[in-house]
C-alpha cells in the first residue's frame, strides 16, 4: 500500500510538474498572439505590450473561471482515462509531455501552432492508447470541431467585416482624429485579447490540472465537471502570465508582422473581431483556439483592403501546422503513453 501510495504521489508530482511546463509555454508562445497587431502598429511598445499581456492574462485566467468555468469542463470530459487503473496517471503525464515537446519545437520554428489543439490532441492520444476510442467523448470533440470551423469563420469575416465598416464610417473623419481613436481602440482591444487569452487557454490547463488531482483521488467531479479550487486558478494564472513575460518577440513578428503589413485601423478591427469572437466561445464554453482565431482575424483585415496584402506563403506554413497538429501531437502522445506505462 505504501510503494502504491509513493508511485501515485511520485506520478501526480510529475503531472501537475508537467501542467505547469504546458501553461508556462503557453504564456510563452501563444499569449503573445494578443498583442502581436498592437505592436506591429507601433500602437504599443513590445515591452509595455508584453507586460499588459502579463497581467491580462492573470486576470483573465482568475476571473473568467471564477465566474465561468464551462471551457475547463469541456476538456476534463472529453476524453476518460477510467478502467486504465494506475496507468491512468502516467498515461496523462504522456499526454502533456507530448504537447510540451511540440510547443517547443513550434516556437523554434517560430509557427504559431495552436497549444489548445495540441493539448485536446495530446489527452486524445494517450487516452485512445489505453482505451481505444471508447475512451474519447465524440460529444465534447463536437465541440472542439464546431469551435475549429466557427472560429475560422468568426475570425476571418470578423476581420473582413469589421475593417469594411470602419472604412465606411470613418470616410468623411480626418485622419488625425481617426488614428487617435484607432490607437485608443486597438489598445483596448490588444488587453480584451489577453484577457480572452487567459480565459480560454488557463481554464483549458486547469481542467487538465484538475484531471490529475481527480485520478489521485484528491478532486470530485460534480455534475458535468470540477469545482476548481482558487489556489488551482492562482496558480495557472500566473505561470502563464509568467510565461508571457519570459519572451515572445518571435511569435509578435511571425504574426504581426510578417503575415501581413497592418495600419491601424485593421489592427483594431483585427483585435476585436478576435476578441468578441473568443468571448462568445468562452461564454458557452467551446474550446476555440485564441492563436487560430486571431490570426484569422488578421487575415481578414488585410485582405479587407487588398488580398494581395496577405503574404499566402506564410498562411499556408501555419495551416499546415495546425492540420498537422491533431495527427502529430496524438502520435507523440500514443507512443508516449505506450512507452510511459511500459517503464513506469
Amino acid at each position: 500500500m505504501k510503494n502504491g501510495w509513493c508511485s501515485m504521489s511520485i506520478a501526480l508530482v510529475i503531472t501537475i510538474t508537467l501542467v505547469m511546463g504546458v501553461v508556462f509555454v503557453n504564456g510563452w508562445t501563444d499569449a503573445p498572439n494578443a498583442i502581436a497587431t498592437a505592436v506591429s502598429t507601433r500602437v504599443l511598445k513590445p515591452n509595455v505590450a508584453i507586460w499588459m499581456a502579463v497581467g491580462m492574462n492573470f486576470l483573465g485566467a482568475l476571473v473568467m473561471t471564477y465566474f465561468n468555468s464551462q471551457v475547463a469542463e469541456t476538456i476534463s470530459n472529453i476524453v476518460t482515462f477510467e478502467g486504465a487503473g494506475n496507468a491512468a496517471q502516467v498515461a496523462l503525464a504522456a499526454s502533456l509531455f507530448s504537447i510540451v515537446v511540440w510547443a517547443v519545437a513550434a516556437w523554434y520554428f517560430g509557427i504559431p501552432t495552436s497549444e489548445s489543439h495540441a493539448l485536446i490532441a495530446g489527452l486524445t492520444g494517450s487516452a485512445m492508447a489505453m482505451g481505444g476510442l471508447e475512451a474519447v467523448s465524440g460529444t465534447e470533440w463536437l465541440k472542439v470541431i464546431v469551435g475549429l470551423v466557427v472560429s475560422t469563420i468568426m475570425g476571418f469575416g470578423g476581420g473582413w467585416l469589421v475593417t469594411k465598416l470602419i472604412v465606411l464610417i470613418f470616410q468623411g473623419v480626418s485622419r488625425r482624429i481617426a488614428n487617435h481613436v484607432f490607437t485608443v481602440g486597438q489598445a483596448v482591444s490588444a488587453g480584451m485579447n489577453a484577457f480572452l487569452h487567459g480565459a480560454q487557454d488557463g481554464q483549458k490547463f486547469m481542467g487538465v490540472f484538475m484531471l490529475g488531482l481527480f485520478y489521485n483521488n484528491l478532486a470530485e467531479k460534480t455534475g458535468n465537471g470540477f469545482v476548481i479550487p482558487l489556489w488551482v486558478m492562482v496558480l495557472c494564472s500566473l505561470t502563464m502570465g509568467f510565461g508571457t513575460s519570459v519572451g515572445g518577440m518571435k511569435i509578435i513578428k511571425s504574426v504581426g508582422m510578417d503575415m501581413v503589413r497592418l495600419e491601424r485601423y485593421q489592427g483594431f478591427a483585427a483585435d476585436l473581431s478576435a476578441a468578441i469572437c473568443l468571448f462568445l466561445a468562452s461564454i458557452f464554453g467551446v474550446p476555440v483556439s485564441t492563436t487560430h482565431t486571431k490570426t484569422t482575424a488578421i487575415m481578414g483585415a488585410g485582405a479587407a483592403k487588398r488580398p494581395s496584402s496577405v503574404d499566402w506563403s506564410i498562411v499556408k506554413e501555419m495551416i499546415s501546422a495546425w492540420v498537422l497538429t491533431f495527427p502529430g501531437c496524438g502520435a507523440i502522445a500514443f507512443i508516449m503513453a505506450k512507452v510511459f506505462v511500459a517503464i513506469f
